[in-house]
């Protein structure tokens, strides 16, 4: 594989399967996939993990990748990210524990599709349109709603992916408490 990033994805998603560790792409790389390309500086994972898979994986991932057993549980343990460098690409990857409802639904609603276009033959499980918008606005408002990249990349995605489920958009949207930002990005796409 000639991108780097595409290497380390690739050399990472293999130990998660064997693991039992079940993954979704999200984040950029998921965007870029699902339409709105954008550069990254590293992926990000959502993933279904426990405290005990911390030495597991740690030790299963080897002396290629940084991976601190004890960052890694803490992290799960308290429900927030973690990441992981791959030595000889320099490339991080960035572990979001799945631990709410909302995670549970972009895991079961992820399509495998090509995440790089040079190496359009390889497949990854990625987000929905959807859930890369749901979430995208979500990290938005808890960012302060002063990202630009964030609000870029969801109204690209609603730009460009105009048969959203609309249904399941604006339901979650409630739940997760962006339905005012949905709103808004919605109204200046349409003024667009």
């Amino acid at each position: 594989m000639t991108d780097p990033l595409a290497h380390a994805l690739s050399q990472i998603t293999p130990i998660l399967t064997k693991l039992g560790i079940r993954y979704v792409v999200v984040g950029s790389l998921a965007s870029s996939a699902r339409g709105v390309y954008r550069a990254t500086a590293d992926g990000d994972l959502l993933a279904e993990l426990s405290p005990g898979h911390a030495t597991k994986l740690a030790a299963a991932l080897g002396s290629d990748w940084y991976a601190d057993p004890d960052m890694i549980e803490r992290a799960v343990r308290d429900g927030r990210s973690f990441n992981l460098i791959h030595i000889p690409t320099a490339q991080k990857i960035d572990i979001f524990p799945a631990t709410k409802a909302f995670h549970a639904s972009q895991m079961q609603r992820a399509t495998l599709i090509p995440v790089f276009p040079v190496e359009a033959a390889v497949r990854f499980p990625v987000a929905s349109v959807e859930d890369i918008v749901l979430a995208k606005l979500q990290w938005y408002r808890d960012g302060g709603e002063v990202s630009d990249r964030q609000w870029n990349d969801i109204t690209g995605l609603l730009a460009t992916n105009p048969d959203l489920d609309f249904e399941y958009v604006n339901s979650w949207a409630t739940r997760l408490r962006v339905e005012d930002l949905l709103a808004k990005a919605l109204a200046e796409v349409a003024a667009d």
